[in-house]
């Protein structure tokens, strides 16, 4: 049985997310764990030390964060149902969002996350939120992140862009696989030369991706020198693509697609769900 994490603020944006995952996973045997990270507005030292339940009193904050995930679930069996193999349970926490979602991947063997990003917006061409920002900085484990609005599509073409230096595990791809064999996607490899050849470790690395999905429908895409941004939007403009998956492998390839100042030419990434899978885990 899966273990998914879905942290939650209540706002259409993160309940969108969690409708995502559940369509995803219909026919898969999973444990979707709620969470809703809470820290009162005004707080002093003894709330931090002491909980208001040693003093006898109820706490209000806690009690307001539990009853909005029961209202949740509520609300989720009422629009889908009873799935037989779905189960929901819900953690309701005093922490702060980073060190909720790194305490849970490991108390509750967690599988993958999935939260809901806000996207561009207007004239500030913001990429992600400032949350999902964070996440994909921190928390070296796999995420999708889901752009607020967008309806759900069976994952049939997912764009896999790489420059080809990660060495690639069996363990590592472990989540993108199992997405596209549940829905029979097609994994389109997408390499941007650089008119230089390929190096021996790249050579390597393109050797090996199609055994690593083998039995899957997959392909391997060689585009000219542009840049990369511009390479996967001509992707989608060329093929209907439903999600966008990355290894966050600590090098430029990814951090200077994602976390550079020139960040507004890309604001399209966001209009479909993107799984981001660090090239190490931990």
């Amino acid at each position: 049985m899966k273990n998914i994490l879905l942290p939650t603020d209540f706002s259409d944006n993160s309940l969108n997310a969690i409708r995502y995952a559940i369509q995803l996973f219909e026919n898969d045997d999973c444990t979707f764990h709620l969470f809703n990270a809470y820290t009162p507005v005004v707080y002093d030292l003894t709330y931090v030390l002491l909980s208001p339940a040693q003093f006898g009193l109820r706490d209000p904050i806690r009690a307001a964060s539990q009853e909005g995930l029961d209202e949740l679930i509520k609300e989720l069996l009422n629009e889908f149902g009873s799935n037989p193999n779905h189960k929901f349970e819900t953690i309701a926490r005093f922490e702060t969002l980073i060190a909720g979602i790194k305490e849970l991947i490991i108390e509750r063997n967690i599988d993958l996350v999935v939260m809901g990003t806000k996207g561009a917006t207007g004239a500030k061409k913001i990429l992600f939120g400032s949350n999902t920002v964070q996440v994909f900085r921190e928390i070296k484990f796999p995420v999708l992140a889901i752009p607020s609005n967008f309806d759900y599509v069976t994952p049939q073409e997912i764009l896999f862009p790489t420059d080809l230096e990660v060495e690639f595990t069996m363990g590592q791809l472990q989540v993108l696989k199992e997405i596209a064999k549940l829905h029979t996607s097609k994994i389109n490899a997408l390499y941007v030369s650089t008119g230089h050849g390929l190096s021996e470790i790249q050579d390597r690395n393109k050797t090996l991706l199609p055994t690593l999905f083998k039995r899957m429908a997959y392909e391997f895409h060689d585009v000219e020198d542009m840049e990369i941004p511009a390479a996967i939007n001509r992707f989608q403009e060329e093929h209907s693509v439903d999600m966008l998956v990355m290894i966050n492998n600590k090098q430029s390839f990814f951090e200077n697609i994602f976390f550079k100042d020139t960040i507004n030419q890309i604001g399209f990434y966001l209009n479909i769900p993107f799984l981001v899978i660090p090239s190490k885990q931990g």
